[in-house]
């Protein structure tokens, strides 16, 4: 590490007209002097991005994570190590698929989905 970026934020609930502040920090492994503060805010903004795109829509546009409309917190903890589970091993089960293509092959085809449980 070697340097801290902290963000602050000033967020306001437009229906209650609340205001809160928020402060964050991010570790990083460039020097400070690497970047002026638009660009480390820049990066900052664009890791969340991408892990929204990587991750979070994933799982909500997949495996409909979102529509779960249970509230025990330790089923919502193993259905979310089986999706991380899941998302590691079946792109080696389907190297050259994409997520929504290996979704739609398995749930249409449920002897493919005993062959990958059965390579465990």
């Amino acid at each position: 590490m070697r340097s801290v970026i902290v963000v602050r934020s000033e967020i306001t609930v437009k229906k209650t007209g609340k205001t809160t502040n928020e402060t964050r920090y991010y570790l990083a492994s460039q020097d400070p002097a690497e970047h002026t503060p638009a660009q480390w805010q820049q990066l900052v903004r664009g890791h969340w991005g991408g892990v929204e795109i990587r991750n979070h829509w994933r799982r909500d546009a997949i495996w409909g994570e979102d529509a779960s409309r249970t509230r025990n917190t330790p089923a919502l903890a193993n259905l979310a190590l089986l999706r991380n589970a899941l998302f590691a091993l079946l792109p080696e089960h389907f190297p050259d698929w994409s997520h929504p293509e290996i979704h739609e092959h398995l749930h249409s085809n449920p002897a493919a989905c005993l062959r990958v449980i059965r390579s465990l």
